[in-house]
């Protein structure tokens, strides 16, 4: 095949390169650093010389946005919202000028569309969609992508989750965390994590590649999202971590200052089920934390 991964220099595009590239599949990255001979300069806001490798191309896969790992204010906002909706935009303004179109266009989303729970399982079909920053975020981003409708594409929308791998991602910062002593829950521990192991996430697109069937909106996320407090306890027994240190709220306010984050990426209860993969017939390889951090801490 071959596809194009427009924001693909992340922890997310480097391993879907890698895992398609070792299929033989043969895959280009469009990025605003270009260094190696399959990557093309591109600004996310504008058409230029990229255009040309969209045409004939099998799949599309759009990662571009703004870090959300960030502080909330004003410009961070902005720079948020305009990357992803600045840069889908423009892939629909090329494809509207190609004269062979890409087969299916994945563009990505995020599981934080959902609001908060600890208790309801948020599936495609009866997720409950709220109404904050980070939400409306999400909804703007995929009423931008669904906007045009092109009979010959096929668009997914991936709402994924947090995605374990061992070289990015959240997995590296636990680990260390969890070393250091300081691996106890964060908060009152009840919010729900809702994740997926790279690999499983890398096979998840390869599926919906090849399913005809699968488009619109999909969660990307293991079938069953686990406890912060289990989660920081599953941690410590994997790394002989004899204790780790609770974060209440407040503390992590003021650590989040310093790390020019926002608690909300640690406190949002994500709690989501992967409705469509599973009745696809998708099969995970890592249903269970205990299996994918065993897996992550020997590679």
């Amino acid at each position: 095949m071959k596809i194009i991964i427009a924001g693909g220099t992340g922890f997310l595009g480097e391993n879907l390169e890698e895992y398609f590239t070792e299929k033989g599949d043969e895959v280009y990255i469009l990025t605003r650093n270009p260094k190696r001979s399959n990557e093309m300069y591109w600004d996310a806001k504008t058409i230029g010389e990229w255009k040309s490798l969209l045409e004939e191309t099998d799949v599309l896969i759009n990662l571009t946005g703004k870090s959300v790992d960030c502080r909330y204010h004003d410009q961070n906002k902005k720079e948020i919202y305009t990357s992803r909706i600045n840069s889908t935009k423009v892939l629909q303004e090329a494809i509207d000028l190609c004269a062979h179109k890409p087969k299916i266009w994945m563009n990505a989303s995020s599981a934080t569309i959902y609001v908060h729970s600890e208790k309801q399982l948020n599936t495609e079909e009866n997720g409950i969609i709220g109404d904050d920053f980070s939400m409306n975020i999400c909804k703007s981003w995929e009423k931008e992508f669904f906007k045009t409708e092109n009979e010959e594409i096929r668009k997914v929308a991936l709402r994924t989750s947090i995605v374990l791998g061992y070289n990015g991602g959240a997995f590296p910062k636990l680990r260390m965390i969890t070393k250091l002593g300081l691996g106890g829950k964060q908060g009152r521990g009840n919010q729900k994590v809702s994740w997926i192991h790279i690999e499983d996430f890398c096979r998840a697109v390869e599926w919906m590649i090849q399913n005809e069937n699968m488009k619109g909106a999909i969660n990307i996320t293991a079938p069953h999202p686990i406890s912060n407090e289990e989660m920081m306890k599953k941690m410590r027994k994997q790394f002989n971590a004899p204790f780790g240190m609770n974060a209440p709220v407040w503390q992590l306010e003021i650590a989040s200052l310093f790390l020019n984050t926002e608690t909300e990426l640690l406190l949002k209860s994500r709690n989501v089920y992967p409705e469509k993969l599973l009745k696809s017939g998708f099969q995970f390889l890592y249903t269970d934390f205990d299996k994918a951090v065993i897996t992550l801490a020997k590679s």
